[in-house]
C-alpha cells in the first residue's frame, strides 16, 4: 500500500466531489510521524491519569497528585485531550486503510488488531484488582466477563479497564464508517459525502436531544474522526477548499465540545483549574500534527524506532492506567521510592509490559486470528 502521496498537482479551483487523481509518491513507504504521535498522545494521557486527576490516584500516592507535582500536574491536568489526538490519527488511519478492502477484511483486521491485547489487559487489571484491592476493587464475574466483548458501555456494566470507554466511540466510528462508506467501496465521494452528513447529524443530536441518537453520532467525539478522515482525502489527493473545509469546520466544532466538556470557570473542584486558552491549543495541535503528516511536512521523521513506538502505543495505553496505579502504590507507599522516581519508573515498567504484550500477544495472535477468520469466511462462501 503506498502511504507516501506527497507531490503536489493542479487542482481545479472550485470544490467538487469528482475525485481528483491520487497523487503520485514512492509505493511502500509508512508514516512514522502517525507513530510518534500516537505514542505523544498515550503519554499525555498516562501523565494525567498518574498526576493530572484526583480520584483512585489519590489513593496509590496516599495523598493529592497535585501536592506531589505543582509544576507538572498544571500540565498534566490537559493530558485526557491526549484522546482527541488520538481519534484524529484513528479518522486518517482507518479511511487510509479501508482503501480497496471490503466490509469483511476491514472487520477482522480490527478484531484481530483490537482483541487479544485486550483481552490480556483485563486479566491483568483484574488479577491486580485481587491481589491490591485497596486501589480498584475488582468487578464481580458476570461483570469482567461481559467486558471481554468491549460492550460494556452500552449495556451499563461497570468497565475493568477504565480508558475502554475510548474503544467503544472507535467501535461505533468503525460501525458507521464500514455501513455507509466501505460496504460499497471507499471513494473519494463516499468519505466527503459521509464526512458531511455526519457533521450535519452532531448539529442535528443538539436539538433533538435524543439518547439513541447522541449515542450513535457521538457530538463530542465525531469531528475528530471526521476531522481524520478529511485529513486523509487531502494526503491522497491534495489540497481542496471541500476537504479543507471539512477540516476548519470539524476543528471549530471539536474545540467547542471540548472546551464545554472540560472547562468549569468558577468550579472550586476542579483538580487543578484549567485554561479554555489552553484546550483551544491542544485541540488545534491534534488537528495541525496530523495535517503536517498529510501535508507531507513531517516526511523527515522517518526513524524505525518511531515503528516500534508506535507497536507499544496500544498495549501501553490498555495498561498504564490501573496498574499504573497499583505500580505506585508499591514502590510510593510501600518502598518509600520518592515520588518522582516512581513517575518514572511506573511509566517505564507500563512500556516494558507494552512491550511484551505486543511481541508474545499481539504479534503471534493477531495475524493468526484474521487468518483463521478469513478461512472460517471461506469456507461459508456459497460455491
Amino acid at each position: 500500500m503506498s502511504l507516501g502521496l506527497f507531490e503536489r498537482e493542479a487542482r481545479p479551483a472550485a470544490p467538487s466531489l469528482t475525485a481528483p487523481a491520487p497523487r503520485p509518491g514512492p509505493g511502500g513507504s509508512r508514516l512514522r510521524a502517525l507513530d510518534g504521535l500516537r505514542l505523544v498522545a498515550a503519554l499525555m494521557v498516562c501523565v494525567y491519569h498518574y498526576a493530572g486527576r484526583g480520584g483512585d490516584v489519590t489513593r496509590a500516592w496516599h495523598g493529592q497528585a497535585w501536592h506531589l507535582f505543582p509544576h507538572l500536574s498544571r500540565f498534566a491536568t490537559y493530558g485526557c485531550l491526549g484522546v482527541q489526538v488520538f481519534f484524529v490519527i484513528s479518522g486518517f488511519v482507518i479511511c487510509m486503510s479501508s482503501w480497496g478492502r471490503g466490509v469483511g477484511d476491514f472487520f477482522r483486521s480490527r478484531v484481530s488488531r483490537l482483541y487479544p491485547a485486550y483481552w490480556v489487559a483485563i486479566v491483568l487489571v483484574t488479577a491486580a484488582c485481587l491481589v491490591l484491592p485497596a486501589v480498584a476493587k475488582p468487578l464481580r464475574p458476570h461483570e469482567i466477563l461481559v467486558n471481554l466483548t468491549m460492550l460494556q458501555q452500552p449495556t451499563g456494566v461497570p468497565r475493568v479497564i477504565g480508558v475502554d470507554w475510548t474503544l467503544w466511540n472507535e467501535a461505533r466510528f468503525y460501525i458507521l464508517f464500514a455501513l455507509f462508506v466501505i460496504w460499497k467501496g471507499t471513494t473519494y465521494r463516499r468519505v466527503v459525502v459521509f464526512c458531511c452528513l455526519w457533521t450535519i447529524a452532531t448539529a442535528l443530536a443538539q436539538v433533538a436531544d435524543n439518547p439513541l441518537m447522541n449515542e450513535i453520532v457521538m457530538q463530542d467525539s465525531a469531528p475528530f474522526f471526521i476531522g481524520g478522515l478529511a485529513l486523509y482525502l487531502i494526503h491522497r489527493y491534495g489540497s481542496d477548499l471541500l476537504t479543507w473545509g471539512i477540516v476548519v469546520t470539524s476543528w471549530l466544532l471539536g474545540q467547542h465540545y471540548s472546551t464545554v466538556a472540560l472547562w468549569h470557570p468558577g468550579s472550586t473542584a476542579e483538580f487543578p483549574h484549567r485554561s479554555p486558552y489552553v484546550i483551544l491549543l491542544i485541540v488545534t495541535f491534534a488537528f495541525a500534527s496530523v495535517a503536517a503528516v498529510a501535508l507531507g511536512w513531517l516526511r523527515w521523521a522517518n526513524w524505525n524506532w518511531l515503528t516500534f513506538a508506535g507497536a507499544l502505543t496500544y498495549p501501553f495505553y490498555l495498561v498504564h492506567e490501573h496498574l499504573g496505579w497499583f505500580g505506585i502504590t508499591i514502590l510510593h507507599r510501600k518502598f518509600g521510592l520518592d515520588a518522582r522516581l516512581t513517575l518514572v519508573a511506573t511509566i517505564a515498567a507500563m512500556l516494558v509490559l507494552a512491550w511484551l504484550l505486543n511481541k508474545f500477544v499481539e504479534k503471534p495472535i493477531g495475524p493468526r486470528m484474521r487468518r483463521a477468520m478469513k478461512a472460517q469466511a471461506e469456507r461459508l462462501r456459497p460455491a
